[in-house]
């Protein structure tokens, strides 16, 4: 049975990473480096959905190639994050391993919504009005 190819999204913010999982012997890169390079506690939020599918599938028998753009980088970090283990879990379509994912942390699967808040008219900042002065 050959697999092809799957290609999936994440995205954090302004953050959008395209993952793309195919069989292999666990090659993890991320904009075509490899994980090693990175820092050590982006490297630790990134292997997170890694290990967990170590513990439940065994050997990894698949390679993954991370694409990502935009935003800063903790919101890069957490992208990577969502694909790798949205990717991992399309490719082997296993539910104890989407079951550990969301008990684990929902962020794993499921995306963060939130957004910055767009500047309102005639104000500098979305929130804090300036103040008035009757005087």
């Amino acid at each position: 049975m050959i697999k092809k190819s799957i290609v999936v999204s994440g995205k954090r913010k302004t953050a959008i990473a395209k993952a793309s999982i195919k069989e292999g012997t666990g090659k993890i890169k991320i904009n075509k480096k490899r994980l090693f390079y990175f820092p050590p506690l982006n490297r630790m939020e990134i292997e997170e959905p890694l290990l967990i599918a170590d513990e439940i599938l065994g050997k990894r028998d698949y390679d993954i190639d991370i694409n990502v753009k935009g935003g800063g980088v903790a919101s890069q970090t957490e992208a990577v994050r969502l694909a790798i283990a949205k990717a991992i879990y399309s490719f082997t379509k296993n539910e104890s391993l989407k079951r550990a994912y969301l008990s684990y942390d929902r962020n794993l699967l499921v995306a963060d919504t939130r957004r910055k808040e767009t500047y309102k008219p005639r104000d500098s900042k979305a929130r804090a009005k300036r103040q008035k002065s009757y005087r």
